[in-house]
């Protein structure tokens, strides 16, 4: 207390003839004492739970505008690299720089080990998108070197078009796991 605190408590203390001053000034520091206790048992209560720690990271992505057998080609291509291995190649298939290997009856391309392949740009975009979402899904997830563990395209919705045409649609999953780790299926 300060002597001016002192000085006011003497002068409330003559005149109401009790320690009615000093009463008051002790009772709200009692009370913060309680509400700190019982903020402090809130927190206890409160116990942080921490996030388990998953061992992969997954896209799904449905009726996605492209062709489901490009989309094939391109899950069997980005299988089994690293995220950013993948995106890179991606941009080079964008730019026709690089071929996707397809099965089927497609003309042959030149390069090294490569019999028949075509340049999917558009569906080459999108996995892009993916692959940036599936990248940052496993930074959350705490992985570390993530590699495409899985990559599946199906047959989406065929809707209607303008005079009866079928328009094309593909379901796509991507699954990431760290390097080290085996694909359990």
């Amino acid at each position: 207390m300060t002597d001016e605190d002192k000085k006011q408590a003497e002068e409330n203390k003559h005149a109401h003839g009790h320690e009615h001053a000093e009463t008051e000034k002790t009772a709200p520091a009692a009370s913060e004492i309680k509400t700190e206790e019982k903020k402090a048992e809130k927190t206890e209560k409160k116990h942080v739970h921490e996030k388990p720690k998953k061992t992969e990271a997954k896209v799904n992505a449905k009726d996605i505008p492209i062709s489901t057998k490009h989309s094939a080609a391109i899950c069997r291509f980005i299988r089994k690299k690293g995220i950013p291995q993948a995106i890179n190649e991606l941009r080079e298939v964008a730019k026709i720089k690089r071929p996707v290997p397809m099965r089927g009856e497609i003309p042959h391309r030149r390069g090294k080990g490569m019999m028949s392949g075509r340049f999917p740009q558009k569906a080459a975009k999108e996995f892009i998108i993916l692959l940036k979402s599936l990248e940052a899904n496993a930074n959350y997830a705490g992985i570390e070197n993530p590699v495409i563990s899985e990559a599946k395209a199906n047959i989406g919705a065929r809707p209607f078009g303008r005079r009866g045409i079928r328009r094309k649609r593909t379901h796509i999953t991507l699954t990431a796991k760290a390097a080290g780790e085996k694909n359990e299926k």
